[in-house]
Formats: C-alpha cells, sequence, structure tokens
C-alpha cells in the first residue's frame, strides 16, 4: 500500500509540476509584462487556491470538470470519460492548488529584472518574446525555479482538492496524504507514521532548496 501510493503520488506531482511549469510561467510573463482591464482581477482569480479551503476548491473544480459540469460535462458527452475518480483528476486538484506559488514567486522575479537590459534587447531589434526568452528569463531564473520547487512540494501535500476531484481509491486515485488518513482512520499507525515521514523529509528538503536559491539571488 506504501509502494502503490507513492508511485501514484510521484506520478501525479511529476504531471503536475510539467503543466505548473508551463502555464505558471506563462502567466506569471502575462502578469509581469502587459497591461489589460481586469489584470488584477486576474491574479487574484489565480491566487484564490491559497486562501480558499481546498474542499471548496474541490468543489469548484467538480462544479467545472465533472460530469455535469462546465466543461466536464461536455467532454463526457462526446467521449463517455470523465477525469472524476481518476488520477487525471488528482493531477488536475494538484495543479490549482499549486500554481499560485509558482505564478506569484514568477512574477517577482520577472518584475524585478532591470528594465535596461531588456530595452537594450529591443534596440538590437529583438521581439517581446526573444527579449523574455534571452534576456529576462535568464535574470529570473532563480524566483522561476523557487516557484516551481516550491508547487512541487505543495502539489506532492495536496488532500483536500484530490479527496475531493478524485476521491481516495488505493492504487487507482489514492496518494499519499490520502494514504495517511486511511492509515490514521483504520488505526495502522506504522504506515501513517512511514507516509509521513516521507512528505515531511521532502517538505523539508523543497524549503531549505528554496532558501538556497533565494539566498544564491541575493548574494549572488
Amino acid at each position: 500500500m506504501i509502494w502503490e501510493a507513492l508511485k501514484l503520488s510521484i506520478l501525479v506531482v511529476t504531471c503536475a509540476t510539467a503543466v505548473i511549469g508551463v502555464l505558471g510561467l506563462g502567466l506569471a510573463f502575462l502578469l509581469a509584462k502587459l497591461n489589460f482591464r481586469g489584470k488584477e482581477l486576474l491574479d487574484a482569480i489565480l491566487t484564490m487556491p491559497l486562501v480558499l479551503p481546498p474542499t471548496v476548491t474541490g468543489y469548484y473544480l467538480i462544479v467545472l470538470l465533472g460530469r455535469r459540469g462546465l466543461i466536464g460535462g461536455l467532454v463526457y458527452e462526446f467521449t463517455g470519460w470523465s477525469i472524476v475518480f481518476t488520477w487525471a483528476g488528482a493531477v488536475a486538484a494538484a495543479v490549482v492548488v499549486a500554481l499560485p506559488l509558482m505564478i506569484k514567486s514568477s512574477r517577482a522575479s520577472i518584475e524585478s529584472v532591470d528594465p535596461d537590459y531588456e530595452i537594450a534587447s529591443y534596440t538590437l531589434g529583438k521581439g517581446m518574446l526573444e527579449t523574455f526568452w534571452r534576456v529576462t528569463l535568464p535574470l529570473a531564473k532563480r524566483g522561476v525555479l523557487a516557484g516551481l520547487v516550491l508547487s512541487f512540494a505543495r502539489a506532492l501535500g495536496e488532500f483536500g482538492a484530490t479527496l475531493m476531484v478524485a476521491g481516495n481509491i488505493p492504487g487507482k486515485t489514492q496518494t499519499m496524504p490520502l494514504a495517511i488518513y486511511e492509515a490514521v482512520a483504520s488505526g495502522d499507525d506504522r504506515r501513517a507514521q512511514i507516509l509521513a515521514l516521507i512528505l515531511t523529509a521532502v517538505s523539508v528538503a523543497a524549503v531549505y532548496i528554496t532558501n538556497r536559491i533565494s539566498r544564491s539571488k541575493a548574494y549572488g
């Protein structure tokens, strides 16, 4: 049971981190470099999973992605497939709850880049996207990496939204936090302790790595 939960968690968090890396960086660039009406409202909406109870976030995901949801209903009607109660649902929940950490860290790092470097790139005939990839992103990479590491740890520890969207099906949707919950409920203290220690070690490592990245940014 421990190995199955660990394997599934690795699969879920790997997929979620990949999505978060691409989507979070794109949204951070959008919020940091472009001015448009409703920009701060969009930022507030994207940040909501950080302050909402995870079960509320899970409820909104069901409303959006469930079999009768706004998007999930159409997918189910045309394909007969639903993301609810699948490992893909656990990925979706992990992405939504961890994405704000990536966006916040990356946006702050991108906005901290000296605009003179970007202006110099523009004067050499480079466009906005090329300037971002060749100038802005290399200078902001420490903040981006810190956001990615924190998002990884948050995705690994996701519980409430995952339970709502994916359920707690051993071998299918039961990630490590859900396995801990089941182990405690069933009185299997040894399994709960092992899983808790693994998650604690990963969390401590994530915070340590983030602090090292931040310190190297400050002094380097």
